[in-house]
């Protein structure tokens, strides 16, 4: 490779797949989101070319179809009961990557743990990532996803030059940022469109390690204040939130805070090859986990001893980029250990201002006793243009809770309904459950959007279990 210009043109994908074979299809199989919650069934096709995925799209029946990635989106948002659920996973080849001006042009079905196995070694990065890095590209788009730098940074689609995509006709248009056709592409969660390739700015690193400092916070409001008062010396900034905790304690947590560790802070031994990207693995959960587990014993005990080990203080430990970013992705199909019922994640976001509002939810999340263990707090910068982007300036909250807990569906009921009136939203790549009559307030362009959707698709051929049952 180079390094000027464009420096990989078409880049093998990583399995690369013939192409002279048809459209595989799976007639009507089960499809779920990562909680494995609200399960239904579709036909599921696996387009291995642009031209393969806009002839399935022209020939979608009445149920309509809706694109799909990795599967990590939690909730409804890539299944269509009844209906197609298109396979964009064999689209996935890295078309060119600018070494100088730090872009790349991809397919929708590359992954971000492709990018980075590619582009770490070039000394870039990428722009944004969430908790896990087995999301494609498209699901990145679609759901504008953010990471633990979006008080510095935004959203997915603020790093987005170009989207290539193919609408309800058939034909193919480039939505570029500043248009309503990429505002309401970036978050709309795959309903515009199929979305077929992208380009995305990079962010340049000089070595594959973490400066991490991590502090312990006695309580909430011990946290907000920290955050509040430096999280802008950090690039990335996330909080685990022990929200089982009560009375003083209230939401104790642990701050972890970083950045992309510069060459000289590496020991000798780790500069001989600076940029290395060795994820590791562990053994998976076994397909069928016994019900019960996590229960508010266990995971209370849990969260005592992950409290107690962590570092009152410590300040630039190196970690490695998967082991700060993505430690779940360590341990294969991790969502099995909730059981056969599944797991919700909840995840919010109120605006600055609303902290009160933020400390009611916790004292009944901990008053409730939802046994969660994987629960983070963060600071959301700037909004992001996206009409159906989650993020607003102000606090975001997400936690998993396993889906058999008692009385799960009212309580949560009861937390839209606060979040709501405090102006703030729930997140719609993690959602199943939302009431339809709650959106409009949450999301205050979702009129614009269904305007530019019935333009779009008049006929309704992109649909989902999620837009059905919030009518988007």
């Amino acid at each position: 490779m180079g390094i000027r210009g464009y420096t990989v043109t078409s880049m093998p994908a990583e399995n690369p797949l013939p192409t002279d074979l048809p459209t595989p299809v799976d007639p009507f199989v089960p499809v779920s989101g990562w909680g494995r919650t609200a399960t239904t069934t579709a036909a599921v096709l696996r387009p291995r070319s642009q031209d393969e995925a806009a002839a399935a799209v022209r020939d979608w029946g009445v149920r309509g179809g809706i694109a799909r990635g990795l599967g990590r989106a939690y909730g409804d948002a890539a299944q269509n009961a009844g209906g197609t659920v298109l396979d964009m996973t064999a689209l996935r080849r890295i078309h060119a990557v600018d070494t100088e001006a730090g872009t790349v042009v991809c397919d929708a079905g590359v992954s971000l743990h492709r990018l980075m196995e590619v582009l770490l070694p070039l000394g870039w990065f990428v722009p944004v990532t969430p908790g896990t890095r087995h999301v494609t590209v498209g699901g990145a788009v679609g759901a504008d996803i953010h990471g633990k730098n979006h008080h510095v940074s935004g959203a997915f689609s603020r790093h987005v030059e170009s989207v290539e995509l193919l609408t309800a006709d058939g034909s193919v248009h480039t939505a570029l940022p500043g248009t309503d056709l990429f505002d309401a592409t970036t978050g709309g969660m795959g309903l515009t469109g199929v979305i077929l390739s992208a380009k995305i700015r990079l962010h340049r690193v000089e070595t594959s390690l973490m400066s991490v400092d991590t502090e312990r916070a006695t309580d909430l409001d011990d946290l907000m204040a920290r955050l509040a008062a430096t999280d802008h010396r950090y690039r990335y900034s996330v909080a685990w939130i022990d929200l089982l905790a009560r009375g003083r304690a209230l939401g104790r947590s642990v701050l972890t805070r970083g950045e992309h560790a510069p060459l000289d802070a590496l020991p000798a031994r780790a500069r001989r090859d600076p940029l290395a990207f060795r994820p590791g693995r562990l053994p998976a959960p076994p397909a069928f986990v016994p019900a019960g587990l996590l229960t508010r014993t266990t995971v209370g005990l849990f969260n005592e001893f992950w409290y107690r080990r962590a570092p009152r203080s410590r300040t630039g430990r190196l970690q490695r980029i998967p082991s700060f970013f993505h430690p779940l992705d360590a341990v294969p199909h991790w969502n099995r250990i909730y059981g056969r019922d599944g797991f919700v994640q909840y995840q919010f976001v109120v605006g600055h201002g609303q902290e009160e509002t933020l400390r009611r939810i916790v004292r009944r999340i901990a008053r409730r006793r939802c046994p969660s263990f994987l629960a983070v707090l963060k600071r959301f910068g700037e909004a992001d243009p996206g009409w159906l982007s989650f993020p607003v300036p102000g606090w975001t909250l997400a936690l998993d809770i396993p889906a058999g807990l008692s009385g799960l569906g009212g309580f949560l009921d009861e937390l839209d309904e606060e979040v709501a009136g405090a102006g703030g939203r729930v997140y719609l790549a993690k959602d199943s459950r939302l009431r339809p009559e709650l959106l409009a307030g949450m999301y205050p362009r979702l009129a614009d959007f269904r305007t530019l959707r019935a333009r779009l698709d008049p006929r309704g051929v992109f649909a989902s279990d999620l837009s059905r049952r919030l009518g988007l």
